[in-house]
């Protein structure tokens, strides 16, 4: 895959859309069940948001070039969209700009001293911070001791995506892994919509796609999501199930870097997994410290 087609990203993600609102969700007559298209028409989507037919299609055919922010929110009431498809609309309306500021945008592999410092010093629960790849480029102690898994993969920096769907061990280490496999093709495309001119993003979707069905078939949803925070299940090969919960929070002086945070109840199973997992981590003396985990040129 040499490029993501911008046009047919706005195509496929409103059609897809539309696709999903029948008319009496959209408060419409529905004019009895001989309908020819599967959710709402373009002259109907078009209504809803105030705009003319010839405008909606064109729209529709990966033309929002000089499309104004009211439109663009009254699409987005139109095909209910929710906030995270509310973001990925106005990030291909800006890629359809003139200025393609997205081109100049570089992706981080590597963290300054002071973020690596910040995460040395969470000592009793696992964390780890990611670029918009969902390269994991730097990690405490536990986080990399949680992710063991993926760690055992020698490129650098190790990919949470690639682990999901090309892995075999994925399966057995996320207890959800169908769940997680939705999730993170659907971040991948958001970040896509943000992104549209990261080479190397495009060659990880490419290689996504070319090896992986599950990946090409939830890639062509077109869905969306944020994933702030929430609940992450694994089987751990050393500290067992791990019930966890997380926080996702963007770092304010490194655009495009997140840090997130694995935590379990006090006093829960998982809280003891945890224990367990310091223990086996103090006790092993494992071939790759937090620091280097995101040490380049092992590809």
């Amino acid at each position: 895959m040499g490029h993501i087609d911008h046009r047919t990203q706005v195509q496929e993600f409103l059609s897809s859309r539309r696709a999903r609102i029948t008319p009496e969700r959209a408060g419409l007559p529905a004019y009895g069940s001989n309908r020819r298209v599967q959710g709402l028409r373009r002259e109907e989507v078009a209504m809803l948001a105030g705009v003319s037919v010839d405008y909606y299609v064109r729209l529709e055919r990966g033309n929002l070039s000089g499309a104004s922010e009211n439109v663009l929110l009254a699409l987005a009431e139109a095909l209910q969209l929710d906030e995270a498809e509310r973001d990925h609309l106005f990030s291909l309306a800006r890629a359809a700009g003139p200025s393609r500021q997205y081109s100049r945008l570089k992706e981080q592999t590597t963290v300054r001293p002071g973020i690596q410092q910040v995460l040395d010093a969470i000592t009793d629960t696992p964390a780890w911070v990611r670029n918009r790849r969902y390269d994991i480029i730097a990690a405490n102690t536990l986080g990399r001791a949680l992710y063991s898994p993926l760690f055992e993969d020698p490129r650098r920096p190790v990919n949470a995506i690639r682990f999901v769907y090309l892995d075999r061990a994925a399966g057995d280490f996320f207890v959800d892994w169908e769940q997680v496999a939705s999730d993170t093709a659907a971040k991948l495309r958001l970040e896509a919509g943000r992104n549209p001119y990261d080479k190397a993003l495009i060659q990880l979707v490419g290689e996504l796609s070319t090896r992986s069905d599950s990946f090409r078939q939830r890639w062509a949803s077109h869905d969306v999501r944020f994933h702030r925070s929430g609940l992450k299940r694994y089987r751990h090969p050393v500290a067992g199930r791990l019930d966890l919960n997380f926080e996702s929070m963007e770092l304010p002086s490194e655009p495009g870097l997140q840090l997130n945070v694995f935590t379990a109840p006090a006093g829960s199973p998982s809280a003891d997994g945890l224990s367990l997992l310091a223990s086996w981590v103090a006790t092993s003396e494992p071939a790759e410290t937090a620091s280097e985990a995101s040490t380049p040129g092992r590809d």
